[in-house]
């Protein structure tokens, strides 16, 4: 499965077991209305997932695409194991800090320079977490 929407993409890694979303720009509550069936599908098909979420030129959430998040974080509370986010900023090291209230998913931000990294922890064979 891949998707592309204005400011997200998503692309399946592990025969659907993980899930890799690329976002850019601001993230608004149309790209979590194209998305949101998408994932809901995933955990429907394979039970629990990770996510590799990478970050790039990221500049935030509206306040719809908050909220939308906040839906589908309380909908799928348990069904995500891992979550690592690959960026290099404050914003995108805060989003791995502000996303762990809000699932029991561990989460946990990686460098760039560690999405190999970032890979192997999503597995489980690296446990040494990024450096949230």
């Amino acid at each position: 499965m891949t998707i592309d929407i204005a400011s997200i993409a998503m692309r399946e890694e592990e025969a659907g077991r993980i899930l890799r979303l690329t976002a850019q720009g601001k993230l608004t509550a149309d790209d979590y209305e194209a998305l949101v069936p998408e994932l809901d599908a995933a955990i429907e098909q394979h039970g629990k997932i990770g996510l590799l979420v990478e970050l790039e030129d990221f500049h935030g959430f509206t306040a719809g695409a908050l909220w939308e998040d906040t839906k589908f974080g309380a909908r799928h509370w348990n069904d995500i194991e891992r979550i690592a986010v690959v960026g290099e900023g404050r914003l995108e090291k805060g989003m791995a800090t502000f996303a762990r209230p809000f699932t029991t998913a561990e989460v946990e931000f990686f460098e760039p320079l560690d999405r190999a990294r970032a890979l192997r922890w999503l597995h489980g064979v690296d446990t040494a977490a990024g450096e949230a």
